[in-house]
């Protein structure tokens, strides 16, 4: 019997490429149905397995990992939103990458190429032990190929009326990095900008073509420096002003929602913005406003980075870092989409962690004393603030 292959990426919230820490992973999960192709499916006898369809390591970055034998041209011209929004993302990278590298003096990025059979490739780079940062790690993938329609209202979150039976072709591609210095008193960050599109079915006329945005930033200090808060969400709310003044209480709201760990009643840090299946203005427009967003990171953060990473510290504060580390390190693999799915699926292990930090603690039932500096951000962390 014929063996029906689809690709589907292998990390996200509710699909792989609308992760909120890990964006489309160098593997990806291959969905083998086994029935014959084109016969009608048999719901009693459908088996599924899940193998992996390995990252092919290459020693340059090419051009572009968009190709030109797309049935549409306009998919790889310069022009496309698929080729603006990957020279974003990899422009983004360049930038964070450089300026995290000009504040370390001296230490440098590790980085992989990949490509991968289906379609498409990405850049990873990891910084470890360095002067300032702990770990910093700065991905961007662009993968393409095909999904089974129950992919594709997973990645919709709800099942789509509209969608016909049949292999949906697909393009995904992000940027996504989180930052976690040495310093107690410099902050973690993390972002993330991506974009996902589906092609009607070549054999599914009327089928259509949907697209959409999603990303954000959000920081998670160990302490509370009001100027520092201040600064990172007025440049956040500069970005989102230039384009829709509701944009920043709207996703501002978003990221405290969507970064809470509902089993300690507490936000992982103190927000920033978030928003996901952003489809509902023009497509111009979202892909400018998530420029300007990727674009943002360097100026609301390395000030702060450069402004703590010297100030002198404690064990106690130390500990505390590692302790809200742990919060970190609870909501990524407790709650966050993207990393769950992909360790359900057998995704890239290095990939799927690599938001991690090097080192965290627990501590059993640690409550600090009314009053401090400690006790002041788990409040700020259970009840959210409005810091601008």
């Amino acid at each position: 019997m014929a063996s029906h292959s689809l690709t589907l990426p292998s990390s996200s919230p509710t699909f792989a490429p609308f992760s909120s820490h890990q964006i489309l992973p160098p593997s990806l999960s291959t969905v083998r149905f086994s029935r014959p192709i084109n016969t009608k499916p048999n719901h009693h006898s459908l088996r599924c397995s899940v193998s992996i369809e390995k990252e092919v390591p290459e020693t340059e970055r090419p051009f572009t990992f968009l190709r030109d034998s797309d049935d549409d041209s306009t998919h790889s011209s310069s022009t496309s939103v698929r080729a603006r929004f990957e020279a974003m993302i990899r422009g983004a990278q360049d930038s964070v990458c450089e300026a995290i590298e000009a504040v370390e003096s001296g230490p440098m990025f590790k980085e992989d190429v990949w490509s991968r059979p289906g379609g498409g490739g990405g850049i990873s780079r990891v910084l470890q032990d360095g002067n300032v940062f702990e770990k910093a790690g700065v991905n961007v993938s662009v993968v393409y190929g095909v999904m089974p329609p129950e992919a594709y209202r997973a990645a919709k979150g709800s099942a789509s009326s509209d969608q016909k039976p049949g292999p949906v072709p697909f393009f995904a591609a992000g940027v996504s990095s989180v930052l976690h210095p040495k310093n107690p008193f410099a902050p973690t960050l993390h972002f993330n900008y991506r974009y996902f599109e589906t092609d009607a079915p070549k054999d599914v006329p009327g089928a259509p073509r949907q697209w959409w945005f999603g990303g954000g930033t959000d920081f998670t200090p160990a302490y509370i420096f009001e100027d520092d808060v201040k600064h990172f969400h007025t440049i956040q709310k500069q970005a989102c002003d230039k384009f829709d003044p509701s944009f920043y209480p709207r996703f501002k709201k978003w990221c405290d929602d969507y970064f809470y760990i509902k089993h300690r009643d507490e936000r992982r840090g103190l927000g920033g913005i978030f928003f996901d299946d952003l489809n509902d203005y023009d497509q111009e427009m979202l892909l400018k406003f998530s420029t300007e967003c990727a674009n943002s990171v360097v100026p609301a953060y390395i000030p702060i980075v450069e402004k703590r990473k010297d100030m002198e510290f404690t064990e106690q504060h130390k500990a505390w870092q590692q302790l809200r580390r742990g919060r970190y390190v609870e909501f990524n693999l407790v709650y966050d989409r993207g990393t769950t799915f992909g360790l359900k699926t057998g995704g890239r292990i290095e990939s799927i962690l690599v938001s991690l930090p090097l080192s965290a603690r627990w501590e059993y039932d640690h409550k600090p004393e009314e009053g401090t500096e400690e006790w002041k951000l788990l409040d700020a962390c259970i009840n959210p603030k409005e810091w601008i």
